[in-house]
């Protein structure tokens, strides 16, 4: 451990620190993000002045926006169980920061500059009871220093994909370094930890479960109230397609054909939600739309039926899920570049779902598409075709719409499962 710790501090991380220094010069949210992290320890000393010591405080991280859709219901029924504990949740991403905003959050900050020095100070003030990590977002000297501080640390919703790059040569041995210092892991599925022990072996391993994703919890838990007011069918909703956090990478490859799709279709109806709904992005899709002659409407805060326009820009955050419900179709962006965005929400209004082909570390989309709820598209072409046969298919649409929603209702339950696990483990 100590030769990874070494190379790790010396040569990998200042790498990254390095980078992220020179890219915040020219990215706002790479600014944000550094100027943040330097304001942690201050905003955690100020909490820790402000509560007195004595206090039961559960430090939770998650590296976006996203990821914290899997903590939520991990937080707030661990709250229900313990609730005079207090929850300190980290964020990477300025996304996750700035737009997070849940009743069971005690303090918000940016997760520290992974500095051994820096996680410690931060540790030694908080003296958190556990360390809870969603998905993915691991930082080295934050596991290491936990370890070596006796800080219990969990890690959740784990997903081992099954081309890794974990798995290779060498890089596996760092990896077994780091993992191996975790207290418990919790992995999605039996692949995910089977994969994991590979990993491990052979040195001593941490408390290794499979519980599942949290997030089809959460998804589910935010459409109730819509499935209770929006009872009608699938098919009795305005033929609406739903573009949801579309990427620059996906507007290149889908936008003329989705204007081919609105001359063809001539009831068909469009929301298109930009992945950062800037006034940029807004006004770009706008003058994009009225150039083909399309009518437009900014969403604002009202309800889509309200709007007479051909074609709704979304410019607000936290309205996507909700829209979904006033749908027939969706396609979710983020599979021409960086992955796809969370495509669990149009699967529980019933909305087949298509998405770009960077999919594949994504469990959640891999299993819409194993049972039919999913479409993965390479093309302009693959997106016209699905999306069309599927408005002129009645039992096909039907089929997918269903097909869907199971998906969900399959895989609840693993939010108490995980909180079961993290008080007993």
């Amino acid at each position: 451990m100590i030769f990874w710790k070494i190379i790790y501090n010396i040569i990998l991380f200042p790498s990254i620190l390095i980078f992220g220094i020179v890219g915040s010069i020219f990215n706002s949210k790479l600014r944000n993000g550094m100027f943040g992290r330097l304001q942690t320890f201050g905003t955690l000393k100020s909490f820790m002045d402000r509560i007195g010591p004595g206090k039961t405080i559960y430090w939770f991280h998650a590296a976006s926006h996203g990821e914290f859709e899997q903590v939520k219901p991990v937080l707030a029924g661990l709250k229900e169980v313990e609730p005079h504990s207090l929850a300190i949740v980290s964020f990477f991403s300025p996304s996750g920061f700035k737009n997070v905003n849940d009743k069971h959050i005690d303090c918000k900050v940016y997760l520290p500059i992974d500095l051994p020095w820096v996680v410690h100070k931060c540790f030694k003030i908080v003296q958190p009871k556990k360390l809870i990590l969603a998905a993915y977002d691991v930082w080295p000297n934050l596991i290491w220093t936990a370890k070596s501080m006796e800080i219990h640390s969990a890690l959740f919703a784990a997903r081992f994909s099954e081309n890794t790059t974990k798995l290779y040569p060498g890089v596996r041995n760092f990896y077994r370094n780091v993992y191996g210092c975790f207290s418990a892991i919790y992995t999605i599925s039996t692949q995910d930890h089977e994969r994991l022990l590979h990993i491990l072996y052979p040195t001593g391993q941490p408390i290794v479960r499979v519980l599942g994703n949290p997030r089809y919890d959460q998804v589910k838990q935010k459409s109730d109230k819509f499935t209770a007011e929006r009872t009608e069918s699938v098919l009795l909703r305005p033929k609406r397609l739903l573009m949801g956090s579309i990427h620059a990478e996906d507007e290149q490859v889908i936008a003329s054909s989705t204007v081919s799709l609105l001359n063809d279709i001539k009831d068909l109806l469009l929301i298109w939600v930009p992945h950062e709904p800037t006034e940029r992005n807004v006004a770009a899709a706008e003058s994009f739309f009225q150039s083909h002659n399309f009518t437009t409407a900014r969403l604002g805060y009202k309800n889509p039926n309200q709007l007479d326009a051909r074609v709704i820009i979304v410019d607000t955050i936290g309205r996507l899920s909700q829209l979904y419900w006033d749908g027939q179709i969706a396609y979710i962006g983020g599979g021409f570049s960086t992955g796809v965005h969370n495509v669990m929400e149009p699967a529980i209004a019933r909305l087949p779902v298509f998405f770009g082909p960077k999919y594949m570390n994504f469990i959640e989309a891999e299993e819409l598409i194993a049972d039919g709820g999913g479409f993965s598209i390479d093309s302009g072409t693959d997106f016209y075709i699905g999306i069309k046969q599927l408005f002129e298919d009645r039992n096909g649409f039907l089929k997918a719409s269903y097909a869907a929603t199971n998906v969900i209702h399959r895989n609840l339950g693993s939010a108490t499962r995980v909180v079961r696990n993290l008080i007993h483990d």
